[in-house]
């Protein structure tokens, strides 16, 4: 079925649930006046310290590297905003405004599992450029004598990269294997012998359609989203701040995927309204400015993504073709330590990209599997509560 539309009826496959803890054990409840808003400021000095650390990462930003930073903090900020609504007494989340306030933040996460689809996709397609690059390695590896043949494959392969590149910055779902496959985060009863690889997995939900749009979805995720008024936090007890808090860190982290990996009508025209007087505002707005200028740079203004190792292996797979194109055979001997160095270089972005590409798939899962567990939990939870 498709993400959006995912039901709460799917409780029972993802065990016991976070919030049903208090309906089967002792939790001290917080003190709504005093108690609650020390949980509060925790988690939004939570927040602050992991878009500080973000911002100030020695990892380069948009690197396969850093983003799995941004989602193994997205992970621990989701993780920290279940158990400020465990301690949250029930008769609190029985108030129209905190039900209102939770339902609207479950209805904008859900969102986000067409966003790990099409990131699911753009990563597979980030493995089929990487098969072409093998080739490349191949026919000019260092243990072979380079002659004419061996450049003309390696020139193929590099066309057919560069034309599937340049497929990507247009629309992704140009490629029809990744349109009408399913994508899956979760396992998969098939035996393995019925699919071409090992990385398959039976979806909670179908990939994005041919017609999907990651600007409109990340429009739909952040729909109205503001800061809320002195009234509402007032009268949840300042529970609407992290409610506005997780929400917007959702935005973020999403638009920041779409940013990086390959997926289909990529926008990034993402407003972000943000008050100062949180803690993590600042950091969170720095890195979209720095994101955004990254994205206005002349050599990366019509990339098909700002993965900074996609940018690296464009940069070197071009010079590599600039040099296949101008070689003389027999080949000099400068010429061809010329190639060689490139050759390496190459090589290195490529192992890097491989090691890589898998833990950011297995974390993408990951936030995947959790957005559907808090929704289920969550959904479950209100309607038990407001019996």
């Amino acid at each position: 079925m498709p993400a959006t539309e995912f039901q709460g009826s799917a409780a029972a496959q993802f065990g016991r649930s976070v919030f049903s803890l208090k309906r089967h054990s002792h939790v001290t409840p917080v003190v709504m006046d005093g108690g609650q808003s020390l949980d509060l400021d925790t988690f939004q000095s939570h927040v602050s310290d992991c878009f500080q650390q973000l911002s100030s990462s020695s990892h380069d930003l948009l690197s396969l590297s850093w983003l799995r930073d941004l989602l193994d903090s997205f992970l621990r900020i989701h993780h920290q905003f279940k158990l400020l609504i465990l301690s949250t007494p029930k008769s609190h989340l029985s108030k129209p405004t905190v039900d209102r306030l939770l339902s609207d933040y479950f209805e904008r996460s859900v969102k986000g599992l067409d966003v790990c689809n099409a990131i699911r996709d753009g990563i597979e397609q980030m493995r089929q450029w990487h098969k072409l690059l093998e080739i490349v390695l191949c026919a000019l590896d260092r243990d072979r004598t380079l002659g004419e043949g061996q450049f003309r494959r390696a020139k193929k392969a590099l066309i057919d990269l560069a034309i599937a590149m340049l497929d990507d910055k247009g629309n992704a779902s140009n490629n029809t294997t990744l349109a009408h496959r399913n994508r899956s985060f979760g396992r998969s009863n098939t035996p393995a012998k019925d699919y071409r690889s090992v990385g398959h997995f039976r979806s909670l939900s179908w990939s994005v359609s041919r017609s999907w749009s990651a600007a409109r979805q990340l429009q739909a995720i952040g729909n109205n989203l503001c800061a809320p008024r002195p009234n509402e936090i007032a009268a949840t007890n300042g529970l609407a701040t992290a409610v506005f808090t997780v929400n917007s860190v959702l935005l973020f982290v999403m638009w920041a995927l779409v940013a990086a990996i390959p997926c289909q009508d990529r926008g990034l025209q993402v407003h972000f309204t943000i008050p100062r007087t949180f803690g993590w505002a600042a950091p969170l707005l720095s890195l979209h400015e720095r994101i955004m200028e990254e994205s206005k740079r002349r050599d990366r203004r019509n990339a098909c993504a700002l993965l900074k190792e996609i940018h690296q292996i464009e940069k070197c797979s071009r010079l590599i073709s600039e040099l296949a194109d101008s070689v003389q055979f027999p080949l000099s001997e400068d010429k061809e330590g010329e190639v060689r160095q490139r050759v390496q270089e190459l090589s290195e972005l490529c192992e890097g990209m491989k090691e890589g590409l898998d833990p950011l798939e297995r974390q993408v899962r990951e936030v995947f599997h959790g957005i559907v567990r808090s929704r289920t939990e969550g959904m479950d939870s209100l309607g038990k509560t407001n019996e």
